[in-house]
Protein backbone atom coordinates (compact mmCIF):
# COMPACT_ATOMS: atom_id res chain seq x y z
CA UNK A 1 0.00 0.00 0.00
CA UNK A 2 2.80 2.52 0.95
CA UNK A 3 4.59 1.60 -2.80
CA UNK A 4 1.30 1.95 -4.56
CA UNK A 5 0.96 5.88 -2.32
CA UNK A 6 4.58 7.17 -3.21
CA UNK A 7 4.41 5.80 -6.81
CA UNK A 8 1.10 7.62 -7.65
CA UNK A 9 2.34 10.38 -5.75
CA UNK A 10 5.62 10.79 -7.89
CA UNK A 11 4.38 9.92 -11.00
CA UNK A 12 1.60 12.76 -10.90
CA UNK A 13 3.83 15.71 -9.18
CA UNK A 14 7.23 14.68 -10.64
CA UNK A 15 6.74 14.15 -14.02
CA UNK A 16 9.79 15.97 -15.29
CA UNK A 17 11.83 13.91 -12.80
CA UNK A 18 14.54 11.12 -13.76
CA UNK A 19 14.27 7.49 -12.75
CA UNK A 20 16.96 7.54 -10.59
CA UNK A 21 15.27 10.61 -8.88
CA UNK A 22 12.32 9.42 -8.67
CA UNK A 23 14.36 6.43 -7.04
CA UNK A 24 15.99 8.67 -4.54
CA UNK A 25 12.68 10.75 -3.53
CA UNK A 26 10.33 7.53 -3.11
CA UNK A 27 13.42 5.92 -0.91
CA UNK A 28 13.34 8.86 1.12
CA UNK A 29 9.53 8.55 1.56
CA UNK A 30 9.38 5.05 3.04
CA UNK A 31 12.78 4.20 4.63
CA UNK A 32 12.68 3.10 7.89
CA UNK A 33 13.83 6.48 9.41
CA UNK A 34 11.27 8.06 8.00
CA UNK A 35 8.09 5.59 8.54
CA UNK A 36 9.35 5.31 12.59
CA UNK A 37 9.42 8.94 13.17
CA UNK A 38 5.67 8.86 11.57
CA UNK A 39 5.17 6.22 14.25
CA UNK A 40 6.60 8.33 17.06
CA UNK A 41 3.92 10.99 16.29
CA UNK A 42 1.49 8.77 16.76
CA UNK A 43 3.43 7.19 20.31
CA UNK A 44 3.22 3.77 18.45
CA UNK A 45 5.61 2.43 20.37
CA UNK A 46 3.50 2.46 23.83
CA UNK A 47 1.22 0.22 21.66
CA UNK A 48 3.44 -2.64 21.06
CA UNK A 49 3.27 -6.08 22.42
CA UNK A 50 6.35 -7.15 22.80
CA UNK A 51 8.62 -9.70 25.36
CA UNK A 52 9.65 -8.75 28.72
CA UNK A 53 13.46 -9.14 27.25
CA UNK A 54 13.07 -7.10 23.74
CA UNK A 55 10.69 -4.57 25.94
CA UNK A 56 13.35 -4.54 28.26
CA UNK A 57 16.17 -3.77 25.88
CA UNK A 58 14.41 -1.02 24.44
CA UNK A 59 12.06 -2.77 21.64
CA UNK A 60 10.00 -0.07 21.87
CA UNK A 61 12.41 2.55 20.40
CA UNK A 62 13.38 0.38 17.36
CA UNK A 63 13.35 1.92 14.40
CA UNK A 64 12.40 -1.01 12.61
CA UNK A 65 9.69 -1.98 14.71
CA UNK A 66 8.65 1.23 14.80
CA UNK A 67 8.70 1.53 11.04
CA UNK A 68 6.71 -1.99 10.58
CA UNK A 69 3.81 -0.78 13.23
CA UNK A 70 3.06 2.86 10.82
CA UNK A 71 2.82 0.41 7.93
CA UNK A 72 0.35 -1.72 9.83
CA UNK A 73 -1.62 1.25 10.82
CA UNK A 74 -1.92 2.68 7.76
CA UNK A 75 -3.04 -0.90 5.90
CA UNK A 76 -6.04 -0.83 8.55
CA UNK A 77 -6.75 2.53 7.32
CA UNK A 78 -6.90 1.25 3.75
CA UNK A 79 -8.83 -1.84 4.94
CA UNK A 80 -11.20 0.12 7.13
CA UNK A 81 -11.74 3.88 5.10
CA UNK A 82 -9.93 3.22 1.44
CA UNK A 83 -7.61 3.81 -0.79
CA UNK A 84 -8.10 7.69 -0.94
CA UNK A 85 -8.11 7.80 2.77
CA UNK A 86 -4.79 6.15 3.00
CA UNK A 87 -3.23 8.10 0.32
CA UNK A 88 -4.07 11.28 2.54
CA UNK A 89 -3.53 9.90 5.58
CA UNK A 90 -0.02 9.05 4.88
CA UNK A 91 0.73 12.25 2.68
CA UNK A 92 -0.58 14.14 5.64
CA UNK A 93 1.59 12.35 8.24
CA UNK A 94 4.42 13.02 5.87
CA UNK A 95 4.33 16.58 5.55
CA UNK A 96 4.17 17.36 8.90
CA UNK A 97 7.37 16.01 9.80
CA UNK A 98 9.43 18.82 11.35
CA UNK A 99 12.72 17.89 9.73
CA UNK A 100 13.33 16.65 6.19
CA UNK A 101 14.42 13.40 6.71
CA UNK A 102 17.46 11.89 5.16
CA UNK A 103 17.68 9.53 2.44
CA UNK A 104 20.39 6.96 3.69
CA UNK A 105 19.68 4.54 0.89
CA UNK A 106 23.41 4.51 -0.09
CA UNK A 107 22.67 0.64 -1.51
CA UNK A 108 20.42 2.09 -3.93
CA UNK A 109 22.44 5.12 -4.99
CA UNK A 110 25.73 2.64 -5.59
CA UNK A 111 23.37 0.06 -7.25
CA UNK A 112 22.98 2.56 -9.71
CA UNK A 113 26.32 4.27 -10.60
CA UNK A 114 27.68 0.40 -10.78
CA UNK A 115 25.81 -0.41 -13.22
CA UNK A 116 26.05 2.92 -15.23
CA UNK A 117 29.95 2.85 -14.92
CA UNK A 118 30.76 -0.10 -14.54
CA UNK A 119 27.70 -2.56 -15.89
CA UNK A 120 28.13 -4.81 -12.50
CA UNK A 121 25.57 -5.52 -9.59
CA UNK A 122 26.99 -4.63 -6.19
CA UNK A 123 27.45 -7.85 -4.51
CA UNK A 124 27.82 -7.77 -0.25
CA UNK A 125 29.70 -9.98 1.98
CA UNK A 126 29.20 -9.65 5.54
CA UNK A 127 29.79 -11.41 9.05
CA UNK A 128 29.60 -10.85 12.44
CA UNK A 129 31.84 -10.99 15.21
CA UNK A 130 31.07 -10.17 19.28
CA UNK A 131 33.05 -6.90 20.34
CA UNK A 132 32.79 -6.77 24.01
CA UNK A 133 29.10 -6.73 25.03
CA UNK A 134 27.75 -6.84 21.62
CA UNK A 135 28.05 -7.54 18.18
CA UNK A 136 29.57 -5.83 15.41
CA UNK A 137 29.51 -6.49 11.64
CA UNK A 138 31.59 -5.61 8.81
CA UNK A 139 30.10 -5.82 5.22
CA UNK A 140 32.65 -5.72 1.80
CA UNK A 141 30.78 -4.70 -1.13
CA UNK A 142 32.05 -6.37 -4.54
CA UNK A 143 31.40 -5.20 -8.06
CA UNK A 144 31.78 -8.17 -10.49
CA UNK A 145 35.81 -9.42 -8.73
CA UNK A 146 36.89 -6.32 -7.38
CA UNK A 147 35.79 -4.54 -3.72
CA UNK A 148 34.89 -1.52 -4.04
CA UNK A 149 33.79 -0.67 -0.18
CA UNK A 150 34.12 -1.78 3.57
CA UNK A 151 31.76 -0.84 6.02
CA UNK A 152 31.11 -1.58 10.00
CA UNK A 153 27.79 -1.61 11.68
CA UNK A 154 26.13 -2.74 15.06
CA UNK A 155 24.23 -4.05 12.32
CA UNK A 156 24.41 -6.03 8.95
CA UNK A 157 22.23 -2.95 7.06
CA UNK A 158 24.22 -0.71 8.39
CA UNK A 159 27.60 -2.20 7.67
CA UNK A 160 26.18 -2.72 4.09
CA UNK A 161 25.11 0.97 3.88
CA UNK A 162 28.53 1.85 5.06
CA UNK A 163 30.08 -0.10 2.69
CA UNK A 164 27.91 0.90 0.07
CA UNK A 165 28.87 4.69 1.07
CA UNK A 166 32.37 3.82 0.90
CA UNK A 167 32.07 2.53 -2.70
CA UNK A 168 30.35 5.47 -4.01
CA UNK A 169 33.26 8.18 -1.77
CA UNK A 170 35.66 5.84 -4.16
CA UNK A 171 33.81 6.10 -7.37
CA UNK A 172 32.06 9.56 -6.94
CA UNK A 173 33.77 11.44 -4.43
CA UNK A 174 32.30 12.50 -1.01
CA UNK A 175 28.94 11.90 -1.33
CA UNK A 176 26.39 13.77 0.84
CA UNK A 177 23.04 12.41 2.01
CA UNK A 178 19.96 13.59 -0.27
CA UNK A 179 17.28 15.71 1.75
CA UNK A 180 13.98 14.11 1.35
CA UNK A 181 11.69 16.25 -0.97
CA UNK A 182 8.53 17.67 1.28
CA UNK A 183 5.09 17.05 0.04
CA UNK A 184 3.68 20.81 -0.91
CA UNK A 185 0.91 22.30 2.01
CA UNK A 186 -0.79 22.98 -0.74
CA UNK A 187 -1.11 19.18 -2.82
CA UNK A 188 -3.60 18.15 -0.18
CA UNK A 189 -5.78 16.62 -2.87
CA UNK A 190 -5.15 14.56 -6.32
CA UNK A 191 -6.11 16.64 -9.11
CA UNK A 192 -8.50 15.08 -11.97
CA UNK A 193 -8.54 15.68 -15.15
CA UNK A 194 -11.69 17.74 -16.19
CA UNK A 195 -13.63 16.37 -18.74
CA UNK A 196 -13.39 18.07 -22.31
CA UNK A 197 -16.30 19.74 -22.93
CA UNK A 198 -18.97 18.85 -26.01
CA UNK A 199 -17.86 20.62 -29.60
CA UNK A 200 -20.73 21.43 -32.21
CA UNK A 201 -18.66 22.29 -34.71
CA UNK A 202 -14.81 21.99 -35.63
CA UNK A 203 -12.79 24.41 -33.48
CA UNK A 204 -9.12 24.92 -33.36
CA UNK A 205 -7.07 22.61 -30.65
CA UNK A 206 -6.21 24.50 -27.87
CA UNK A 207 -2.57 24.32 -26.07
CA UNK A 208 -2.74 21.77 -23.59
CA UNK A 209 -2.36 22.94 -19.62
CA UNK A 210 -0.43 21.26 -17.00
CA UNK A 211 -2.85 19.70 -14.49
CA UNK A 212 -3.25 21.92 -10.95
CA UNK A 213 -3.75 20.37 -7.90
CA UNK A 214 -6.84 22.11 -6.06
CA UNK A 215 -7.12 23.18 -2.57
CA UNK A 216 -8.34 20.45 0.13
CA UNK A 217 -11.76 21.58 1.09
CA UNK A 218 -12.61 22.49 4.60
CA UNK A 219 -13.84 18.75 6.54
CA UNK A 220 -17.38 20.84 7.89
CA UNK A 221 -18.46 21.96 4.07
CA UNK A 222 -18.08 19.26 2.37
CA UNK A 223 -18.70 15.24 3.29
CA UNK A 224 -15.71 13.09 2.50
CA UNK A 225 -16.61 11.05 -0.92
CA UNK A 226 -16.66 7.33 -0.74
CA UNK A 227 -13.80 5.96 -2.05
CA UNK A 228 -14.07 2.59 -4.10
CA UNK A 229 -12.38 -0.29 -2.64
CA UNK A 230 -10.46 -2.69 -4.02
CA UNK A 231 -12.07 -5.78 -5.63
CA UNK A 232 -15.44 -3.14 -6.24
CA UNK A 233 -16.43 -2.88 -10.23
CA UNK A 234 -15.69 1.02 -11.19
CA UNK A 235 -18.43 3.38 -11.91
Amino acid sequence: MLQLITAEYLYKHHPGATEGELTQTRSSMVNTNTLADLAEQLDLGSYLYLGKGISKGGGRNLKSLLANAFEAVLGAVFLDAGYDAAYHYYLNRYRHLPEPVQDENYKGRLQQVAQERLGQTPVYESEGAKVGTHREYTSVVFAGGDPLGTGHGATKQEAEQGAARAALESLVGTVKPLPAAKVPRASRTRARRPKAPERTSPEPAAESTPLTVLPEPEPELLEPPRSRQFGEPAE
